[in-house]
């Protein structure tokens, strides 16, 4: 069965702090699978980690996802590997890992990081990341902590749409995580990463995640146009289509569930285009009432 997922209202500018909370709270009481962020340097976003935190502090239950962390510009994967095992071991085994290498530069030119070796340098973290959530000695006090709830850490899934994003979703991953479009423009991709996961011995199957936008109630376009259009400025006439792409009604939020569950994904999470805090009433009523 789909599950459904709400994005916290963490990147639109707007969004006050006391926003964040009361919407992680009525999330969780509403039944959504999972709150989820949206990551970025150069933008009046609340920075991911933090939010999840604090996410993690007023809730009991409901996942929390990254959806999607890029991670390249974050430095070695030993201090971020901490970082997310904290907000693990504080939710309870609650966090699940999105990442990506991510496609603004100004976000590594802002961090001096270079843009053109981001997936070199997110090989590098992934594995690190990896070494220090099994454990792996660093020092004289033995391993960095905390432990994670999991054995091997939080789960991962990669965002991307390359051969080496499908690459680490098979080394690394639980699986993948597709935004902005519809099941049958991103199946192909699906099935390259299932080909890729039976190719190489994987147990199961792979976890399909999918992220879109809504907007709804009597100012659902004008929401839409005002946030998406900012948000994806930098995509320049290309951010007026990923608008005009939001779910603005309860009958399209039916029938993305509907294609998304059809297509075999396991989770679809919808990110919201004003913190409204009504925007959860008005999802949980859309998505989860039958």
């Amino acid at each position: 069965m789909l599950k459904i997922g709400i994005g916290l209202p963490s990147a639109i500018p707007w969004a006050e702090a006391q926003d964040l909370l009361e919407w992680a709270r009525d999330a969780e009481a509403a039944g959504f699978s999972s709150l989820a962020t949206i990551d970025r340097v150069v933008y009046g976003n609340y920075e991911t980690i933090p939010t999840l935190a604090a996410a993690a502090a007023v809730t009991h239950r409901i996942g929390l996802t990254t959806a999607i962390l890029l991670g390249p510009f974050r430095g070695n994967g030993a201090l971020l590997a901490k970082q997310l095992a904290t907000i693990d071991v504080l939710s309870g085994g609650r966090l699940t890992v999105g990442m990506a290498v991510g496609g603004r530069e100004d976000d590594y030119t802002a961090t001096d990081v270079d843009f053109h070796a981001r997936g070199r340098l997110q090989d590098k973290q992934l594995a690190e990341m990896q070494a220090v959530w099994a454990g792996t000695p660093r020092g004289v006090a033995g391993a960095i902590g905390p432990r994670p709830v999991c054995h091997g850490g939080p789960p991962l899934l990669m965002g991307g749409t390359s051969d080496a994003a499908i690459r680490r979703a098979v080394d690394y991953g639980v699986g993948w995580m597709s935004g902005l479009g519809t099941p049958a423009q991103f199946s192909g991709i699906a099935q390259k990463v299932l080909a890729a996961w039976h190719d190489a011995g994987r147990d199961g199957e792979p976890r399909l995640v999918h992220l879109a936008y809504f907007s709804l109630g009597a100012q659902a376009h004008e929401d839409a146009l005002r946030y998406l259009t900012d948000y994806y400025a930098f995509l320049g006439d290309f951010a007026k289509p990923i608008a005009a792409g939001a779910l603005t009604q309860r009958d399209q939020v039916r029938k993305a569930i509907d294609d998304f569950a059809d297509a075999g994904y396991d989770e679809l999470l919808l990110f919201p285009c004003s913190p409204a805090l009504k925007q959860v009433a008005l999802l949980a009523d859309a998505a989860l009432t039958p």
